[in-house]
C-alpha cells in the first residue's frame, strides 16, 4: 500500500481564494472506493495501492480545470514502502511514539 500527499492548485483564477476549485478535487475523492484520504490544510493524504493513487490524481488535477483556469499545477508525494504495509495511522502513530 502506498501513501501520497497531492496538492492540486488552479492558476489564474478570478480571486486569490481556490476553494471553490480545490473542491473540485476532492469531490472525485468521494466517488473513489479504493482509495481512502484524508484533506488537510495544505493538500490531501492519499492511502490505496500506487495504480489507484495515480489514477485518482489524474482525475483530481483534470478536475480543478473549469470557469476560466487555464492552468492547474498538481504536486505529488509518494511514499510507497515494499517491506510492510502501512497505513495513515500508522504513520503517527509511530511519530506520536517518539515525540512522548
Amino acid at each position: 500500500m502506498a501513501i501520497a500527499e497531492i496538492s492540486v492548485v488552479p492558476l489564474g483564477t478570478k480571486t486569490p481564494s481556490v476553494s471553490k476549485y480545490v473542491a473540485r478535487a476532492v469531490k472525485v475523492l468521494q466517488q473513489e472506493k479504493d482509495v481512502r484520504y484524508e484533506t488537510t490544510a495544505m493538500g490531501t493524504i492519499l492511502e490505496g495501492d500506487l495504480d489507484s493513487i495515480l489514477a485518482v490524481a489524474r482525475k483530481m488535477h483534470e478536475a480543478a480545470f473549469g470557469e476560466g483556469v487555464g492552468r492547474v499545477v498538481t504536486t505529488i508525494k509518494i511514499d510507497d514502502r515494499r517491506d510492510e504495509d502501512r497505513s495513515m495511522q500508522d504513520k503517527l502513530a509511530s511519530l506520536e511514539r517518539e515525540l512522548a
